[in-house]
């Protein structure tokens, strides 16, 4: 499992980088439904906003769950674990593993 380390510390800082980006962007779209009319039924611009909000809040808990997988699998590479398929306690290949650096699973169980 070398390089696992390094990669998931790469994973963490573009995932911590990209939960930065998005909750600053989460905060523009809703500072700007401050600066419109509140009535989202009547103005054509209220709809977009909301719709906005949803899409950006949607990005910001899917970034802070990939976050929780990655530190999962720090976790895992901690207790000795990590490249072990916790459906059939098989190996999880090195390909697999460098392309999705938290994978919990082999590619044979996650296509099950």
């Amino acid at each position: 499992m070398e390089g696992a380390r390094d990669r998931l510390d790469a994973e963490r800082r573009q995932t911590l980088r990209r939960l930065a980006n998005l909750t600053s962007d989460f905060d523009a779209v809703v500072a700007a439904s401050r600066d419109t009319n509140a009535d989202d039924e009547h103005d054509p611009e209220g709809a977009t906003i909301a719709f906005e909000r949803s899409q950006v809040d949607t990005l910001v808990r899917q970034t802070r769950r990939r976050l929780g997988e990655i530190e999962a699998a720090v976790a895992r590479l901690d207790a000795g674990t990590y490249g072990v398929c916790e459906v059939c306690g098989g190996p999880i290949g090195e390909g697999r593993l460098e392309a999705r650096p938290a994978a919990r699973t082999c590619i044979r169980c996650a296509s099950a």
